[in-house]
C-alpha cells in the first residue's frame, strides 16, 4: 500500500524522523486554518500517488494564511495524470542549502534489503541512477543485522555526505531504519533530505510503502488507506479477503492459484483477438484451498463488474477439489438468482472432476457451459463476451 505524502510524514515523525510542522486539509478554509497556526510562510502541496506534482501546478507557496486558502482552491479538484486531487499538505515552508537523498526499500532481485542515499538529491532518483550512478550509494542491509549506527556511519560515508551534516544524517538513517522495519515497510525514501540555511537537516518529501502481507500485525494501517479512490470492486473484494485485481476487460477471470490464474489471463487475451480484442476483466485467485463460500463470493463479485460480458472460471482441483467448485457455482448463482445474467464457461480438472462435472450437469443452469480444455474455455468465453 502506497501512502499519500502527508501520511508517510506523519509516520516518519511517530519514529522522529525531524518533519516541519504541518497538516491535512480536503477545504481551502481547512488549508487556511493550518497556515494559521504555523504562522509562517507555508508550502500547499497536493496529495495525490503519482510524481510530477510541481509541473502540474500541485506544489505553490503562499506567505500568509489568506494566500494559503487560495492556493488550496487552485490545487484542489486538480487532474494531475488521472488522479484528481481531493487533499493537499500544508506544511511550513523552508529555504534549502542542499538536497540529498535517502531510502530503505526491498531489493527482490538479490533478496535482501537495500540502502540507497546520494548527497545530490532533489532529482528523480532513476534519473540520478542513469546519468550518475557513481553518485548514488547502494549498500545492502542484511536483515538479520539491521542498521544501527555503525552500518549508518557506512551508508552515509560511502554515499560521500558533507561532514558538517554527517551526524545528522546517521541518525535520520537509524530512524528511518526504524520506520522501515518496525511498520513492515518495502519502501522509505526521503528526497529531497535536506539542509536548511542554518544547517538543520529535515524530511522535506517522503514516500513509504507498506507491505499488505502484514496487515494482520497493523491494525493501525487500516486508517491509512485511500478508500475514496479505491475501486469499488476491488474494496468488495479485499472485506471478504479475495485476492482480486480490476482490469480493463471483458471476461470475468477466476482460478486457483496465482500461476493458473495468469496463465489464464494470457490464453483469454490470445483467444480473444480472433473476436475483435477480448481481453480479461480481472484478476481473481480463490487459493488453493479455497472452500465453496470463497467460490461463491469470488463469482458474485465478478458477476457484479458491469464491463463483464461472460466469466471463465479455470480450475485444477488439488486441496480445493472440482466437487467443492461446482458446489460453489451452483451455491452462487442460486444466492444470485435474477442478478446472474452472464454466460459462465467452465474447466474442471484434477482432484474429483468427474464429480465436479456430474454437479454441474446435474444442475444444468442455463448460463454454464462446461468444455474440458483451457484453449477452448477460453475461446468460447471470449467468443460469449463479444456477443
Amino acid at each position: 500500500m502506497d501512502l499519500f505524502e502527508y501520511q508517510a510524514r506523519d509516520l516518519l515523525a511517530a519514529h522522529g524522523v525531524p518533519v516541519l510542522p504541518g497538516g491535512v486539509a480536503e477545504t481551502p478554509e481547512q488549508a487556511e486554518a493550518i497556515a494559521r497556526e504555523i504562522a509562517a510562510p507555508v508550502v500547499v502541496k497536493a496529495q495525490v500517488k503519482v510524481g510530477g506534482r510541481g509541473k502540474a501546478g500541485g506544489v505553490k507557496l503562499a506567505d500568509d494564511p489568506e494566500s494559503a486558502k487560495a492556493r488550496a482552491q487552485d490545487i484542489l479538484g486538480l487532474d494531475i495524470k488521472g488522479h484528481i486531487t481531493h487533499r493537499v499538505m500544508v506544511a511550513q515552508a523552508s529555504d534549502i542549502a542542499e538536497e540529498y537523498y535517502f531510502s530503505y526499500l526491498l531489493d527482490r532481485s538479490n533478496r535482501t534489503f537495500l540502502a540507497m542515499a546520494s548527497k545530490e538529491g532533489g532529482m528523480e532518483i532513476e534519473q540520478l541512477a542513469v546519468e550518475r550512478p557513481e553518485a548514488l550509494a547502494r549498500i545492502p542491509v542484511d536483515a538479520s543485522v539491521g542498521v544501527d549506527e555503525q552500518k549508518a556511519a557506512e551508508i552515509v560515508d560511502a554515499a560521500g555526505f558533507p561532514a558538517e551534516v554527517r551526524d545528522q544524517v546517521i541518525a535520520i538513517a537509524v530512524q528511518l531504519w526504524d520506520v522501515f522495519t518496525k511498520e513492515d515497510a518495502t519502501l522509505v525514501e526521503i528526497n529531497p533530505l535536506a539542509k536548511a540555511p542554518d544547517g538543520t537537516v529535515l524530511a522535506l518529501d517522503a514516500k513509504v510503502t507498506l507491505d499488505e502481507n502484514a496487515s494482520f500485525r497493523h491494525g493501525d494501517h487500516d486508517a491509512l488507506e485511500d478508500a475514496a479512490s479505491a475501486d469499488p470492486l476491488e474494496a468488495a473484494a479485499k472485506e471478504k479477503d479475495l485476492n482480486y485485481v480490476k482490469l480493463q476487460g471483458e471476461v470475468g477471470i477466476i482460478g486457483n492459484g496465482a500461476g493458473l490464474v495468469m496463465s489464464t489471463l494470457d490464453v483469454v487475451a490470445y483467444a480473444g483477438e480472433e473476436f475483435g480484442g477480448v481481453r480479461p476483466a480481472n484478476f481473481l485467485d480463490i487459493g488453493g484451498g479455497a472452500s465453496a463460500e470463497v467460490m461463491a463470493n469470488g463469482l458474485g463479485i465478478i458477476l457484479s463488474d458491469p464491463a463483464v460480458k461472460s466469466v471463465f472460471v479455470n480450475v485444477f482441483g488439488g486441496i480445493t477439489a472440482c466437487d467443492a467448485v461446482a458446489n460453489g457455482i451452483v451455491h452462487a448463482l442460486g444466492i444470485l438468482g435474477d442478478e446472474a445474467t452472464k454466460p459462465l464457461v467452465v474447466r474442471l480438472d484434477g482432484n474429483n472432476v468427474e464429480e465436479g462435472r456430474r454437479i454441474l450437469a446435474e444442475a444444468a443452469h442455463p448460463l454454464v457451459t462446461v468444455v474440458d480444455t483451457m484453449d477452448g474455455a477460453a475461446r468460447r468465453a471470449a467468443e460469449l463476451a463479444a456477443a
